[in-house]
């Protein structure tokens, strides 16, 4: 009997095909997330579930299989995932880390462009018919070349966003629980407190997973720190900035703009952040390239058939589970 994956998303094609050559693979019929109960029902059914970032795979869900053999979610972000559960029922989960991250880099420099040179804003205008020629003060935005990139986050992610700055003369400083060697040496960047960094950046970009410690870590005291032209990039996560706290400050000024890959309910955007000008607002799209989602497929295959022989998945977040594998 073939080993079976349940895919609550149709992944790239290429790699479905694979999939359904060796294993037998069940996927949601819909282009839309699962909900809870579907979730339950196709746990129940299979070997390794493969898992989309909007899939809450809780306690509840995980131990209505105990002969599930593994998690793979298809992100490098794994908080919808009760890792605890998993970790006491031995079920490995993974992700898709390393893979995405030059991809979403480059999306986090399409936002800082974008809310800095208001170019969102701008075609709108341009679209509307309002353009009727040049004007000294039309559409004035911020300068990059030349500023302080602040990076909140300086994992792989981080790293990437700020090696970038290079070609823009840009001074880097970063906060992080560790200091960024690689980025010490060949940027001389500063390692600084939260505080610093809010105070003297002109871009904020966030790059920090979500949990307990990072939740709400940019909240109505750190818009006060910062530059009445400042600029926020946030392709983490939703919940690590208070959304409402953020609405309040693009209205009153207080920060020039942001940038959002990433919101506090997604699908979810509040009305009032869709009405503003100086926002850019994308559909989570840091990891989107075509590229990029076939290697996260790839990887998610890999951990999907390490978990189903038992050996070390290539992209594990639980170790502990690993005794005994080879």
């Amino acid at each position: 009997m073939r080993a079976r994956i349940y895919v609550t998303r149709r992944l790239p094609e290429c790699v479905m095909q694979q999939l359904e050559k060796i294993y037998e693979v069940k996927c949601n019929p819909y282009d839309r997330n699962m909900d809870q109960e579907e979730l339950k029902e196709a746990i129940r059914k299979c070997d390794v579930i493969i898992t989309m970032l909007a899939d809450r795979i809780g306690r509840d869900i995980i131990e209505l299989n105990p002969d599930l053999k593994g998690i793979c979610n298809y992100a490098v972000g794994y908080n919808n995932i009760d890792v605890q559960a998993a970790t006491e029922s031995g079920i490995p989960v993974c992700n898709t880390p390393g893979v995405l991250t030059e991809t979403t880099a480059d999306l986090t420099w399409a936002l800082i462009f974008a809310a800095a040179r208001r170019i969102v804003e701008a075609d709108r205008y341009t679209r509307a018919g309002k353009f009727t020629g040049w004007a000294p003060m039309l559409m004035q935005g911020q300068d990059i070349y030349g500023k302080t990139l602040g990076i909140i986050g300086a994992g792989r992610i981080g790293e990437a966003v700020a090696r970038r700055s290079m070609g823009f003369g840009m001074k880097v400083i970063y906060h992080n629980h560790h200091e960024n060697k690689w980025m010490n040496e060949h940027l001389q960047a500063e390692h600084k407190t939260l505080e610093e960094v809010l105070k003297e950046s002109d871009i904020i970009s966030m790059h920090i997973p979500y949990n307990q410690e990072t939740h709400h870590l940019v909240d109505t005291e750190q818009f006060r720190m910062m530059k009445p032209t400042a600029v926020l990039i946030n392709t983490a996560r939703g919940k690590v900035i208070n959304e409402q706290e953020l609405i309040n400050a693009l209205q009153r000024k207080q920060i020039a703009a942001a940038g959002l890959d990433v919101y506090y309910n997604e699908p979810e955007v509040p009305e009032e952040m869709i009405a503003l000008d100086n926002v850019v607002i994308v559909p989570h799209i840091g990891s989107a390239s075509c590229e990029t989602r076939v290697r996260m497929a790839e990887l998610v295959r890999d951990c999907a058939a390490a978990c189903l022989a038992g050996v070390m998945p290539p992209a594990i977040v639980n170790p502990q589970v690993i005794k005994g594998m080879r």
